[in-house]
């Protein structure tokens, strides 16, 4: 399977994907949306032992800075709105992953790229980064979910404001505000440590966890009622099983995924 616009790159069950437009700030555009959609639909589940993804940026300037504004050129709303919903839909699969997906951020986060950032598990970032949705600079607004999911980060007030302002926020600021887990000298050595720690956890597990966790902000579901459900499976299951005798046993669980 060729990708153009993103590098795969995998090592010891950790895929790190790096979007890969530099002269454009790594700019999402509908072909990086496109391989995403490849990556996230059929190519992850072909990696064998697969523990997570981490999605970076080429170079040292951006993570994405944004969505590529010229093809919003000429657009009309109806052209607006599907782009809007194709892009949507590709995030939706990060976000409901079954694997722990880490964005490392390492410059710029901005605009469609924040909202990229912000649909995977966990954030970590570089000192330098920085964050923000200026689409009001541009008479826009946000396209792919940035109104959903940053609230959700940072609570209302804030996200209002960096909603309405289009004011872009320091690594540190991101931090204490929720949206970033870590600040490292490294965001793609961290991320990869992180996935490599829940790697070592049931496989069956951790994909309950992330939908339970989902459960949460989708309206259409009680988040209790599924994670009652999910409980019920994940005891029930060999990996809930076995980790409970491990742990009466005092001894190391054999986590086989299922």
């Amino acid at each position: 399977m060729e990708f153009k616009n993103i590098l795969i790159e995998i090592n010891e069950g950790v895929a790190v994907l790096t979007i890969n437009r530099p002269s454009a700030l790594n700019a999402l555009n509908s072909d990086v949306f496109s391989e995403l959609d490849t990556f996230f639909s059929d190519f992850a589940y072909t990696i064998k032992d697969l523990k997570g993804v981490v999605i970076t940026g080429c170079g040292d300037k951006a993570f994405v800075a944004g969505a590529d504004i010229t093809e919003f050129l000429d657009m009309n709303a109806e052209q607006g709105s599907a782009k809007s919903r194709t892009g949507m839909e590709v995030l939706f699969k990060i976000e409901n992953f079954p694997k722990p997906v880490i964005a490392a951020v390492n410059g710029f986060s901005l605009g469609g790229g924040n909202e990229l950032a912000m649909a995977c598990h966990m954030i970590i970032a570089t000192e330098k980064s920085k964050f923000g949705q200026p689409e009001m600079n541009l008479g826009l607004i946000t396209g792919y979910g940035g109104t959903q999911r940053l609230p959700r980060y940072i609570g209302k007030a804030k996200a209002m404001e960096l909603l309405l302002t289009g004011d872009i926020i320091t690594a540190q600021e991101a931090k204490n505000l929720g949206l970033v887990n870590h600040i490292t000298e490294n965001a793609v050595e961290k991320a990869i440590e992180i996935i490599k720690k829940i790697g070592a956890k049931s496989p069956f597990a951790i994909a309950k966890m992330i939908g339970a966790v989902n459960a949460y902000y989708d309206k259409n579901a009680d988040g209790y009622e599924v994670e009652i459900d999910y409980f019920g499976q994940t005891i029930g299951s060999h990996d809930g099983q076995e980790g409970s005798k491990a742990f009466t046993e005092k001894r190391k669980p054999e986590f086989k995924g299922k």
